[in-house]
């Protein structure tokens, strides 16, 4: 007949003492320089199924040992494995081989995700129009557009601010596009925040431009004439509207071959006046219309810049956790001392051999293990059960 099992030890209360001021395990591969996974401090107390028992597609090539550690394309796949491998697509950020080879070998054929399309589409648009809101500034400063002038004289600041929040913009949609095409996140962790400094940009010359024409337009008009403007300025307007003086030829009037004291040109108020209020009328509808959508590339920019693939981050696990041989020998060390103080050598001596045995790690390195309270481990759950074995 087979023998019974005891039942398990008490709980570790008595040791804990003596626990807290020994090292986490006496095996040799955890000494001062250790290049080891940081994963050996956090150790479950059993194994999961999936890798007792080989659960996983093992769907790497060549003689990969255990399951493989998955990421990819594939990494948020029902049943797949999160931690990234050498092998898989986007392992450490930018990936080389633009002609389809990398480190000599072909690279899979990359797919697009949800949100990199939408990243890619909402990119677009902000370069369409950031691009155009550039080319039309760009034409009235070099005085392309008729009546191009008088923006350049009357509307200097607005201008300005605007031109820089379109070349602001031109600029961001550049650093999107190297994070989308790259799937770099740290470009696209800037990109979102240019974002919000273009959206502050952008409203700055809308809010100019209304402010200038629906408060006391008639009275700003006066003052910029009377105080801001030049003799030169003066000029440069009237040859645009074909008008002589502000009221008429004797008040604040540039000399000029068609604006003299008997010329029959009116004042330039009125039409100045109504061509301030159309101008800044179409400024600031233009500029508030693309409001909401800079809004939603914002939101696009901060909702899909951390999945421009299917995993998380560079990896779902840094490299200082990611687990390698040497850790695996000390993560079933601890595993196996933490078995034999509760169970006896003989029962963890069977069941890290079994586990050996499944997840075809027959190379790994054996550690030694204590039994009783000479093992210096201090488990991480006191609900240990056994794993089941095949």
């Amino acid at each position: 007949m087979q023998a019974q099992l005891g039942p398990p030890n008490a709980p570790f209360a008595s040791n804990l003492s003596m626990r807290s001021s020994s090292p986490r395990t006496d095996s040799p591969l955890l000494g001062e320089g250790s290049s080891l996974s940081r994963s050996v401090n956090y150790l479950p107390t059993k194994f999961s199924d999936a890798v007792l028992y080989n659960g996983l597609k093992n769907r790497g090539k060549g003689n990969q040992l255990g399951p493989k550690r998955g990421g990819g394309r594939e990494a948020f796949r029902s049943g797949e494995a999160r931690m990234p491998g050498e092998g898989d697509d986007d392992y450490d950020g930018v990936q080389g081989g633009l002609f389809g080879k990398e480190g000599g070998r072909t690279r899979p054929r990359l797919r697009w995700n949800k949100f990199k399309w939408s990243l890619f589409f909402s990119n677009l648009l902000f370069s369409a129009y950031s691009l155009a809101s550039m080319i039309f500034l760009l034409c009235t400063w070099f005085d392309v557009w008729a009546h191009a002038d008088i923006v350049r004289v009357g509307n200097r600041a607005e201008l300005v601010v605007s031109t820089v929040a379109a070349g602001f913009g031109i600029i961001t949609s550049v650093i999107g596009w190297a994070g989308i095409l790259l799937n770099n996140r740290s470009f696209l962790a800037v990109y979102t925040f240019f974002l919000w400094i273009g959206f502050a940009l952008l409203i700055i010359p809308g809010y100019l431009t209304f402010k200038r024409r629906n408060f006391n337009l008639d009275g700003k008009v006066n003052n910029q004439w009377g105080n801001d403007f030049g003799i030169s300025d003066w000029l440069r307007i009237q040859n645009q509207l074909d008008c002589c003086g502000f009221f008429s030829p004797f008040v604040e009037a540039a000399i000029s071959q068609v604006c003299y004291s008997r010329s029959v040109l009116p004042g330039c108020k009125g039409p100045y006046m109504d061509f301030e209020r159309f101008v800044l009328g179409r400024w600031y509808t233009i500029v508030f219309g693309l409001v909401p959508f800079q809004i939603g590339v914002i939101l696009v920019g901060l909702l899909c810049s951390n999945h421009i693939t299917y995993r998380f981050g560079k990896g779902m696990m840094p490299k200082a956790y990611r687990l390698s041989m040497n850790s695996m020998a000390v993560i079933m060390d601890n595993y196996a001392s933490q078995l034999a103080e509760q169970y006896g050598a003989d029962v963890a001596s069977e069941v890290l051999a079994r586990s050996r045995s499944n997840l075809q790690l027959d190379s790994l390195p054996a550690m030694p293990y204590t039994n009783g309270t000479q093992a210096n481990l201090s488990p991480l759950r006191q609900d240990t059960t056994l794993p089941r074995t095949s």
